[in-house]
C-alpha cells in the first residue's frame, strides 16, 4: 500500500528529538507524504515544550513545502481518569490531538487501571487518536480499548517506532497484532504513525505495514492512504475550517 500521511512526528520542541519542523517538513514532501501532522510531547514530558508553544501553532502556514500540515501535539494521559497536560482551552486550537501513556509521565497501573485511562481519554472528543496503545509497559483490556475507540470515534494507531527489536518499545509486536486483528474484527479505523524522533523516519512504515499485511488488515480502515480520510474525519469533528477538500 502507498501512504501519504504521517499523523505522528516530534521536533527539537519535544526535547529528545533532533530536527526542525521545517526540516520535517522538507523531508516529507520528499518522501511521498502529503499530510504531515507535527504532534510534539505536551509540556509534561521532561524537556517539551511550554504550553505556548502549542498555543501559538496558529502562526504556521497550512501549506509549506507543497506538504499540507496539522498543527498538533502527543498530549500525556496524567491520570487513570485519561485527563491529559493539554488545558482544555489549547486542546480546542489544535487540529489534531494524540493521547498517549508515558512512564516518563505517569506511573503504569494495572490492566484495569491503563484500559481506564485511555477509554477515559476517548471520551474527550478533542481527542483524535490513541497512541502506541500496544505497549507492553502499560498493560490493557484490548478488546475494550478497541470498542470504546469505535464508540468514541477515535483512531487507534500502530506505532511504526514500537514495533523493530531495538525500537522504542520492545515487546509491543505481539501486542500490536493483537489490537489490529481486533480493529479488523469491530471494523475500527487506524491511522499508522512513524513517530519519528528524526527527519529520516517520517513516513517510513515499513514495520507497521508488514504486521497490516500479515493480518490481512482492510485498506478502507487505514487512514493514511488517502489525503482526504484523515482531512474529512477532523472536519466532521469540528476541527480544519480553514481547509478545503479536493
Amino acid at each position: 500500500m502507498k501512504y501519504v500521511i504521517d499523523t505522528h512526528t516530534h521536533t527539537i520542541a519535544s526535547g529528545h528529538a533532533y530536527n526542525t519542523l521545517l526540516e520535517n517538513i522538507k523531508e516529507a514532501s520528499e518522501n511521498g507524504i502529503k499530510v504531515l501532522a507535527a504532534t510534539d510531547h505536551g509540556p509534561k514530558m521532561p524537556g517539551a515544550a511550554h504550553i505556548f508553544y502549542f498555543s501559538n501553532l496558529k502562526v504556521l502556514p497550512r501549506e509549506i513545502y507543497g506538504v499540507t500540515l496539522l498543527k498538533g501535539c502527543e498530549a500525556n494521559i496524567i491520570d487513570f481518569k485519561g485527563n491529559l497536560d493539554i488545558p482544555d482551552r489549547v486542546q480546542k486550537r489544535l487540529d489534531i490531538i494524540i493521547a498517549s501513556l508515558h512512564d516518563a509521565c505517569s506511573d503504569p497501573g494495572s490492566r484495569e487501571e491503563n484500559t481506564e485511562a485511555l477509554i477515559g481519554a476517548m471520551k474527550n472528543s478533542n481527542v483524535d487518536i490513541i497512541g502506541h496503545c500496544g505497549n507492553p509497559s502499560f498493560p490493557i483490556y484490548e478488546e475494550e480499548v478497541v470498542k470504546a475507540a469505535k464508540e468514541y470515534n477515535v483512531l487507534i494507531e500502530i506505532n511504526n517506532s514500537s514495533l523493530p527489536e531495538n525500537g522504542s518499545r520492545a515487546g509491543s509486536i505481539d501486542n500490536c497484532r493483537k489490537i489490529a486483528l481486533l480493529c479488523k474484527e469491530h471494523n475500527v479505523r487506524i491511522t499508522i504513525g512513524s513517530d519519528a524522533h528524526c527527519c529520516f523516519q517520517i513516513g517510513r512504515f515499513d514495520e507497521a505495514d508488514k504486521l497490516l499485511r500479515d493480518v490481512d488488515f482492510p485498506e478502507e480502515l487505514i487512514m493514511n492512504t488517502d489525503n482526504s480520510k484523515i482531512i474529512k474525519y477532523l472536519k466532521n469533528k469540528g476541527k480544519l475550517a480553514d481547509l478545503k477538500l479536493d
